[in-house]
């Protein structure tokens, strides 16, 4: 069960500065709340409450919120309109698919004299004979009910024959309650019968350990395709069965400890890896005797989510966590080389000049053809005139 505690509230209050006692404004939809509670006292000055798409069972505690103007209540388990006489600026109440079958409730409302508009669609209540009649009966100062405006000869025909309207609204709403009460009964029966036959039929705990992949696939269908009627208590029943699931996926997540990457194998073997899935390209440029890395990172990304570990005979990129790594075709400086990102493409440059003396080529790298080995040999200054020439030019899946 889901509590409204202070620092739910502050967490909320984002654009007061997280200062709750000054709010005039607070959401609060979506949470799993099941009951309404101190926010009358935390806060005072509050004029919009968002409260839809929660499981709330009545409304309370928020008879202490003189400056409150709209309430939204939608998608709850509300089955009585009840103590919103305090709410004195009161202008609009939103109870839209609710479990409102007391339609006599709504002269609750009658104190809240700012009440303009009201909303109580796909509530039990509006199929009703009358209800629309009798509710802008009730309730002089509505301006407009369900989304449609109520106008002024409406109004005049609603009070027409009140007193009859309402005997047959509280015939209708007595027949109602007698209909879910017996319906309720069935439902507590069953759920008893199931629990008895389920611990009669399963005495040995071992049997019950030894449930198929089957077993529960059939489970989870009874549960969703046997017919049942639309109640709090079903709705509620729903959302506990939804997070017991959620509570054993996440059990099970635990449990599967994923093993680190292997980067560097226990004979000191280092591994290509790729695990964000970058395209990239390797370059020798030999006029600056240096070796360039263009890796393709997403160019919004901000420079602080990466980390460039540069060594002698590999280059390790972390990017949010995941990790790319590369051998490199001979022994780079570390400390002479520089990282940045392209102005235009938004790509990580890695510049590492060539370390000076005896270059020791890797397992890893790509040797020159004959056609290259021959251009560099033809003259004495080919060294010189010769253009980078891309070493890797790999898309995503091609190193894991």
């Amino acid at each position: 069960m889901v509590h409204i505690t202070e620092d739910l509230i502050r967490r909320r209050a984002e654009h007061n500065e997280c200062e709750i006692f000054s709010l005039e404004e607070v959401s609060l939809h979506q949470q799993d709340i099941e009951r309404i509670e101190h926010i009358e006292r935390w806060c005072r000055d509050l004029k919009i409450l968002y409260l839809q798409n929660n499981l709330i069972p009545r409304i309370e505690n928020v008879g202490r919120l003189k400056k409150l103007e709209y309430l939204n209540l939608a998608l709850n388990n509300i089955e009585v309109i009840e103590n919103l006489q305090g709410c004195e600026n009161l202008q609009k109440l939103d109870l839209t698919v609710n479990f409102v079958g007391r339609l006599s409730s709504v002269e609750s409302l009658k104190e809240n004299i700012h009440l303009r508009q009201l909303f109580l669609v796909g509530n039990p209540c509006t199929l009703f004979e009358g209800y629309r009649k009798y509710v802008v009966a009730t309730l002089p100062q509505l301006k407009c009910l369900d989304g449609t405006e109520v106008t002024r000869s409406e109004r005049i025909a609603a009070n027409q024959g009140l007193e009859e309207l309402r005997m047959r609204v509280l015939e209708q709403e007595d027949h109602y309650l007698r209909k879910t009460a017996h319906e309720k009964e069935e439902e507590e029966a069953k759920r008893k019968q199931a629990e008895e036959s389920g611990s009669s039929a399963g005495d040995s705990e071992e049997k019950q350990e030894q449930l198929t992949e089957l077993e529960e696939e059939r489970r989870e269908k009874e549960f969703w395709h046997t017919p049942c009627p639309f109640t709090p208590e079903s709705r509620l029943e729903a959302h506990r069965h939804l997070e017991a699931k959620r509570r054993a996926k996440e059990t099970g997540n635990e449990k599967k400890v994923k093993p680190p990457r292997t980067l560097i194998t226990a004979d000191g073997r280092v591994l290509n890896v790729n695990e964000p899935k970058l395209d990239f390209s390797l370059m020798e440029d030999d006029n600056n005797s240096r070796i360039v890395l263009d890796l393709a990172v997403y160019r919004h990304m901000d420079t602080s989510l990466m980390d460039v570990d540069v060594q002698p005979t590999y280059v390790k990129v972390a990017i949010k966590g995941k990790i790319f790594q590369l051998v490199l075709p001979a022994e780079v400086k570390p400390d002479s080389s520089t990282a940045q990102r392209s102005q235009t493409t938004g790509h990580l440059l890695l510049h590492m000049p060539r370390a000076q003396g005896e270059i020791k080529v890797t397992k890893a790298a790509i040797h020159p053809s004959k056609d290259d080995r021959r251009r560099r040999g033809s003259s004495p200054d080919s060294k010189k005139r010769y253009t980078p020439k891309i070493l890797y030019a790999m898309k995503t899946n091609e190193i894991t």
